[in-house]
C-alpha cells in the first residue's frame, strides 16, 4: 500500500524515527497528573532522562529517584523513552542484606580494596588503560584489573548508547545476556551504558 508516496514499510519506519526524536526531545513525559518528587519534576522540566541521572551513581538517592519512576511508569502515570525503559526492565534500585549490610542489586557493590599496593575502587569503571577501559573487580579474595573496550572506539560509543537498533546488534554479536563473570571484559563491555554518565558518554540504560 502506497500512502502519499510512501510505502507501509516506510510510513512505519518514518513514525519510528519521529517517535525516536520526540523521546529525545522529552525522555520521560508526565501522561496522569501524579505527585511527584522534586528531583523528578526537574528531570521531566529540563528534559533529562532517568539514565542521565542527577545524582551520583550508586548513591542512595541515585537509586530512590529510579524506584519513584519505576512506580510511576509500572502504574501508566509516565512515558520513557527505550533507553530508560530497559533501565527499569533490569533490577537496579532493588536491594537485599549481605553480612548486615544493604546491597544494591543489579549493580556492582562498590569498595575499595588493594591493588599492586595501592588503593583501588572496586566495580567503578574508568577510562585510560591498554583498552579505551578499565575496572578492579574481586575475584575471591585476589583484586584483577580487568581491561575493556576498543581503544579507537571513542566518539562512536556515545551514538550507539543513543541508537536502540545499534545496542539490540551490540547486544547479540557479543550475547550480552549471558555475560554474568564480572572477571571477564565481556560482562563490562556488555553493561557499558549503566556507566555512560559517569564515563563521560551520552546515553545509557542497558544494551539489551
Amino acid at each position: 500500500m502506497i500512502v502519499n508516496g510512501i510505502n507501509g514499510t516506510d510510513n512505519m519506519k518514518l513514525k519510528k524515527m519521529t517517535n525516536d526524536l520526540l523521546f529525545r526531545i522529552e525522555p520521560i513525559k508526565v501522561i496522569t497528573e501524579s505527585k511527584i518528587s522534586e528531583e523528578l519534576h526537574y528531570h521531566v522540566n529540563n528534559k533529562i532522562s532517568l539514565s542521565e541521572n542527577i545524582y551520583r551513581y550508586g548513591s542512595e538517592k541515585y537509586f530512590t529517584l529510579i524506584n519513584e519512576v519505576r512506580e510511576l511508569y509500572i502504574t501508566g502515570k509516565l512515558k520513557l523513552d527505550p533507553l530508560d525503559e530497559s533501565l527499569l526492565k533490569t533490577d537496579i534500585g532493588e536491594s537485599t542484606t549481605y553480612n548486615g549490610n544493604k546491597v544494591w542489586l543489579d549493580i556492582p557493590y562498590l569498595n575499595e580494596a588493594e591493588y599492586q599496593g595501592k588503593n583501588v575502587d572496586i566495580g567503578k569503571p574508568k577510562r585510560g588503560g591498554s583498552k579505551k577501559f578499565y575496572v578492579y573487580v574481586k575475584d575471591g579474595d585476589k583484586v584483577k584489573k580487568i581491561s575493556f573496550g576498543a581503544k579507537d572506539g571513542g566518539s562512536s560509543l556515545s551514538v550507539k548508547l543513543k541508537d536502540p537498533e545499534a545496542r539490540k546488534s551490540f547486544a547479540a554479536r557479543h550475547k550480552c545476556e549471558t555475560q554474568n563473570d564480572k572477571t571477564s571484559a565481556s560482562y563490562w563491555s556488555c553493561r557499558l551504558p549503566r556507566y555512560a554518565k559517569a564515563l563521560g558518554l551520552s546515553g545509557g540504560g542497558t544494551w539489551w
